[in-house]
């Protein structure tokens, strides 16, 4: 995983405000070049998306979200061993609990 990845996604997670080359957070929002990637809604829920960039630099990105994992094969996505086929909408992923250490996967 790169640099860039674990700290804007460590940052994300914290809640914090981190901005490094094409990646930003605003603290409840993951960016990959202003297109909104990863969110935390108000009740602790984990969304992501593709914002329909089906890139390397987007996979590398998201797959840094814990329990998140991205493959491709033949142009196709894979969510955590499932065909992603809406990947440009937000998919819920599941709960973060920080007082759990970490995301509740549901």
């Amino acid at each position: 995983m790169r640099q860039v990845t674990r700290l804007a996604v460590s940052n994300w997670l914290m809640r914090k405000k981190f901005r490094r080359d094409n990646t930003h957070t605003d603290g409840d929002t993951l960016y990959l070049h202003n297109n909104p990637i990863a969110q935390i809604d108000s009740d602790g829920n984990v969304l992501i998306r593709s914002a329909g960039w089906e890139t390397n630099t987007t996979k590398e990105r998201l797959n840094g979200v814990p329990g998140v994992r991205i493959n491709q094969k033949n142009w196709q996505w894979y969510l955590n061993g499932q065909t992603w086929v809406n990947s440009h909408q937000w998919t819920y992923i599941g709960k973060w609990s920080p007082e759990n250490g970490g995301m509740i996967i549901q």
